[in-house]
C-alpha cells in the first residue's frame, strides 16, 4: 500500500452481519474510519452475490469483517484483486476466512486481544468468587436461610493458593498479569511456551500431569483444536485434589462432559463453566443445579458496551495499517495450528 498520506483514501469495505455492524462500530468509530478508507458498497455487506458487493469488491484494499461475515474463500478474493488486508473486529477468523488468504499475502489482524480483556476480567472473577465458594454459600444461604456453615465447605480464600493455567494464549497473558493482585504461584502448561517468556512473565512451566497435581485451580485457555480436543479427561480431573476449582471459560470440548459431570455430581471438585460441550447442556444435565456448579451462557467475551472495544481496536488497526503500513495484532498462517 502506498503510505503516502497526501494520496487518496484506499477503498474498503465492511462484511459482517447488520446487527454485528451496529453493536462494533460507534458513530466516532465510523468517523474516524471515514477520515482514512473510503468506505465502498452496502453498509455493511452480507451477501457476497449481490451485484453492489461485487462491484466494490473490484476496487477494495482493505476489508473489516466481523460477526456474521459470510465466507472468505478462493471464488470470494479473485472479486477482490487488490485486497490487501483484512481486519477482523472479533477473535478468531478460521470460522469465515479461507486459508487462501494467507497464501495470497493477504495480511490478516484480528482483534482478539481486545476481545481477550472481558474474558481475563471474568475469569479472574470467577477464580475469586469460586475459591471463596461462592456459589456454594450462596445455595446454603438459599436452602437453609442460616448464617454461613462452613463445616463440609472446601478449603476458602485466595491466599497462598496455587492457580494453574492450561494455555498461555492471549487471554491465558491477560489472566497471569490480573493474577499478580493476588498472593498466588502461578504455573503454566504450553508447549508453545519458551523458558524466556515464562520468566518474562513471573510463571513455572509444567506438564500437564504436573500441572493437575499441584493446581487448586485449573483454569483453561487453550485454543480448540484436533490436539486439545477432551485434553481433561477422566485421568487430569482424577490429578485434581479433593475441592480443587476448575474455571472454563476457553471452549467446552477442552474437557471430557461426562468424566467432569462425575467429578462435580460427587462435590469432590468445584467448577465454574462459561463454556460447556454440547452448549448449551441438555436440559436434564445435573451440573445446572448443583451447588458446586456455575454455569453461565458463554457471556465472558465482548458483550454490551464491551464490543464497542472490539470496533476501536479494528479503527486502530486500519488507521495505523494505511498510515504506516503496520498491523499491531497481525495473525499469521503458521499461528492458525494452535490459535482459536
Amino acid at each position: 500500500m502506498d503510505h503516502n498520506p497526501s494520496t487518496a483514501h484506499p477503498a474498503a469495505v465492511i462484511v459482517m452481519a447488520e446487527d454485528s455492524f451496529a453493536e462494533v462500530f460507534s458513530r466516532e468509530a465510523l468517523a474516524r474510519l471515514r477520515n482514512t478508507v473510503e468506505i465502498a458498497g452496502p453498509l455493511p455487506i452480507t451477501d457476497f452475490a449481490a451485484p453492489a458487493a461485487r462491484e466494490a469488491l473490484r476496487e477494495t484494499r482493505v476489508m473489516l469483517t466481523g460477526w456474521g461475515a459470510p465466507r472468505i474463500d478462493a471464488h470470494v478474493l479473485d472479486l477482490a484483486p487488490r485486497l490487501e488486508a483484512v481486519v477482523h473486529t472479533a477473535g478468531t477468523v478460521k470460522t469465515f476466512l479461507d486459508a487462501e488468504a494467507f497464501r495470497r499475502g493477504i495480511r490478516v489482524s484480528t482483534a482478539a486481544a481486545a476481545n481477550a480483556t472481558p474474558v481475563a476480567e471474568f475469569t479472574l472473577a470467577a477464580i475469586v468468587f469460586g475459591l471463596k465458594r461462592a456459589s456454594r454459600f450462596a445455595h446454603q444461604l438459599r436452602t437453609t436461610r442460616r448464617h454461613r456453615i462452613v463445616d463440609g465447605i472446601p478449603p476458602i480464600g485466595t491466599n497462598g493458593v496455587t492457580i494453574g493455567i492450561l494455555g498461555a494464549s492471549r487471554v491465558g497473558r491477560e489472566v497471569i498479569a490480573l493474577l499478580s493482585r493476588l498472593d498466588a504461584r502461578i504455573l503454566v502448561c504450553d508447549p508453545y511456551l519458551t523458558a524466556s517468556e515464562a520468566a518474562r512473565l513471573g510463571v513455572e512451566v509444567v506438564s500437564l500431569p504436573e500441572l493437575c497435581r499441584r493446581s487448586d485451580v485449573l483454569t483453561l485457555h487453550a485454543p480448540s483444536t484436533p490436539d486439545t480436543r477432551r485434553i481433561i479427561g477422566a485421568r487430569e480431573l482424577g490429578l485434581l485434589h479433593d475441592g480443587a476449582l476448575i474455571v472454563n471459560t476457553a471452549r467446552g470440548a477442552l474437557i471430557d462432559t461426562d468424566a467432569l459431570s462425575a467429578e462435580l455430581v460427587s462435590g469432590r471438585l468445584d467448577a465454574y463453566l462459561d463454556v460447556t460441550d454440547p452448549e448449551p447442556l441438555p436440559a436434564d444435565s445435573p451440573l445446572y443445579a448443583l451447588p458446586n456448579v456455575v454455569i453461565t451462557p458463554h457471556i465472558a467475551g465482548a458483550l454490551g458496551n464491551e464490543i464497542r472495544r472490539l470496533g476501536d481496536s479494528a479503527v486502530r488497526e486500519v488507521e495505523q495499517y494505511v498510515g504506516r503500513g503496520i498491523l499491531a495484532h497481525e495473525l499469521r498462517a503458521d499461528e492458525l495450528a494452535y490459535t482459536a
